[in-house]
């Protein structure tokens, strides 16, 4: 399961059926569990936890010293978890001392090729990043949210769930739940209406996502009439509460 070629640090942890391709490089403190496929000339390395039957194809580079001017070689973390693919040339940091230490990607994403997820990074699950997609140190990125080829996201900005982010867009503001975005800088252009039906939002659900939509992009109110005006209103979805929680609770505000 492991290439003649390959190089493995006897203080790694390897499950036995973790298959290794040629010249990979796996470091001292790398834990990897079963099922999992590392591809010819990959280099994993640093306090880096991998989970069960992912597939890191040739030439990603996994678990590197963080670009952070304040890097002094402190102890952090890399924690990836399940099922998820990771292309070829994606680059994935782990964690600084002022962020937490950790780096954090959860199950079933697909990172393309030349994706790049920096230190302190806390991706969700079935997140996708297509080719050359970027995050900035300390982004966060929720479940089922899907950033286009090109995109980059400044740092210490979050991205909600089930988001859509066209290709080539510079994001600088948080992205609510459930919207599209695109541009520089990226805007809200809807809702994710498509990708919403496609994981069984019921219609109640879509109905009260549409109408917070409309309170918060299409009523010419200031954020924070908004809020006051969303807290009016009874008997919301968890799906709605979803969207209105992540605005009362942007730190860096929202794109409108």
């Amino acid at each position: 399961m492991i290439h003649p070629t390959a190089i493995i640090h006897p203080g790694a942890n390897i499950d036995p059926t973790v298959e290794v391709g040629p010249y990979a490089v796996i470091g001292e403190n790398v834990s990897i569990d079963a099922g999992t496929w590392v591809g010819p000339h990959t280099v994993i390395e640093g306090w880096t936890e991998i989970g069960a039957e992912n597939r890191i194809y040739q030439f990603a580079s996994v678990g590197a010293d963080p670009q952070d001017l304040k890097f002094a070689g402190e102890k952090s973390y890399l924690k990836i978890g399940d099922r998820n693919r990771i292309r070829e040339f994606v680059t994935i940091h782990r964690g600084t001392e002022d962020g937490g230490g950790i780096t954090r990607i959860a199950n079933d994403c697909l990172l393309m090729a030349y994706a790049h997820v920096a230190h302190d990074c806390n991706l969700g699950s079935h997140v996708i990043l297509a080719n050359a997609a970027t995050l900035a140190g300390h982004c966060e990125v929720d479940d089922y949210a899907i950033l286009g080829g090109l995109s980059a996201v400044h740092q210490f900005t979050r991205i909600g769930c089930h988001v859509m982010i066209s290709g080539g867009s510079m994001v600088a503001q948080d992205i609510s739940p459930y919207c599209i975005a695109q541009g520089d800088r990226a805007e809200i252009s809807g809702i994710n209406l498509v990708g919403l039906k496609r994981r069984g939002f019921s219609e109640q659900a879509l109905a009260q996502i549409k109408q917070v939509y409309k309170v918060v992009f299409r009523q010419n109110l200031r954020l924070n009439e908004a809020i006051e005006k969303l807290d009016g209103f009874d008997d919301l979805t968890a799906e709605a509460k979803v969207f209105v929680d992540f605005i009362r609770n942007s730190q860096r505000g929202i794109a409108r």
